[in-house]
């Protein structure tokens, strides 16, 4: 099977500014494009904003929805009629499709997620070139993507994605805002880690009049990507025609090598896929066991508890200044570490009065951020 790729478009892409309403031309040439790496032996995936966009011009709204009822009516509204878009100009090409909504809560569960890639599995052998989008209609405000270049970037992973490429308004990444600034420079190529924690603080947040994106979201994104071993490509998509020339090797909008050792699959998924239900403050000696060592985190070297959480559930791991260190699985629940926190590991089965897991978190169930 050839490479796969997936293709994130925003609505500031898929719209016209002025009105929401849908950009035909740019549909239909991102379509044919699609359909053409298809033919050329490409798996595609494509993850598709605009529910709310079109939800929007349909009913005539003048914003985008800022109730979460509202928003989630108004995208029931447009996705059918995106997806009737879709349909129409694939079929026109004799290329099937699929629609998938998803929400966090279906990529959180880990029998779900397994589910969730054998379907992927099943319609790229089949030829379909699955359209994603979030279910907007069903999620819940903390367990949503919060945008759709997130949301990308965590399919990219779950497919074992070659490509991600995040189609947006602007051609590339620039070192600070074109519109403002006359000495922006365009960036051709992010090839480590840290360039992007930079990166991130000049990056603005705020997305177009009827999306959620912006280009902080779409860095985090290719962030995200890197570590799972995908490279990433911040390009303009009304030029769909460029995915083509960037495969071929040109070098066009922003490139993110991916990383040269990425994480295995299931700590990607710890990592950004779970929400945390709570924090652990480690001392100096726990940070340098995981961080610097790779070791399990022990009770005695937690400080303190925060939030509630059960067994098995993902916290955020941090120094004593509160910055996060890793992330992972907690062996017990929140009162339980409450009570075992700074003893040995001996001592535990007479704190707790029975014989619990030797460490907090495993290392096999913990990252390093």
């Amino acid at each position: 099977m050839g490479q796969i790729i997936v293709v994130k478009i925003g609505t500031s892409s898929l719209t016209h500014p002025d009105t929401g309403h849908l950009a035909l031309a740019t549909i239909a040439a991102l379509v044919e494009q699609l359909s053409q790496l298809r033919q050329r032996g490409f798996q595609v995936v494509l993850v598709s904003s605009g529910a709310v966009g079109v939800g929007c011009a349909r009913l005539k709204l003048s914003e985008r929805p800022r109730t979460m009822a509202l928003k989630q009516a108004v995208a029931a509204v447009g996705q059918g009629r995106l997806m009737r878009i879709y349909d129409d100009f694939f079929s026109a090409l004799q290329q099937p499709i699929a629609q998938v909504l998803l929400t966090r809560s279906d990529l959180a569960d880990r029998g779900r997620y397994l589910n969730a890639y054998n379907t992927f599995q099943e319609l790229l052998r089949l030829g379909v070139i699955p359209i994603v989008n979030e279910n907007d209609t069903v999620a819940v405000d903390e367990l949503k993507f919060g945008d759709n270049d997130t949301l990308s970037a965590l399919v990219a992973s779950l497919v074992h994605a070659d490509w991600l490429f995040l189609l947006t308004d602007v051609d590339s990444l620039y070192s600070a805002d074109p519109r403002k600034d006359p000495n922006a420079r365009p960036i051709a190529a992010i090839e480590k880690m840290e360039d992007l924690v930079t990166l991130q603080v000049q990056a603005g947040d705020r997305g177009s009049r009827w999306g959620t994106g912006g280009m902080a979201t779409k860095i985090s994104a290719a962030a995200i990507a890197m570590e799972a071993g995908v490279r990433a490509v911040i390009t303009r998509g009304q030029n769909p025609e460029a995915i083509s020339r960037i495969l071929a090797g040109e070098f066009i909008g922003t490139q993110f090598v991916p990383h040269p050792e990425p994480i295995n699959a299931r700590k990607h998924w710890i990592a950004h896929t779970l929400v945390p239900g709570g924090s652990l403050t480690l001392d100096a000696g726990a940070v340098r066991a995981i961080v610097d060592c790779g070791k399990s985190l022990l009770a005695a070297g937690i400080l303190k508890v925060t939030g509630e959480f059960e067994s098995q559930e993902p916290v955020r791991l941090c120094d004593e200044s509160g910055q996060e260190v890793a992330r992972g699985l907690a062996n017990y629940s929140s009162s339980e570490l409450e009570r075992i926190r700074g003893h040995r590991s001996a001592e535990i089965p007479a704190i707790l009065g029975y014989a619990g897991a030797e460490t907090a978190i495993h290392r096999d169930n913990l990252v390093v951020l």
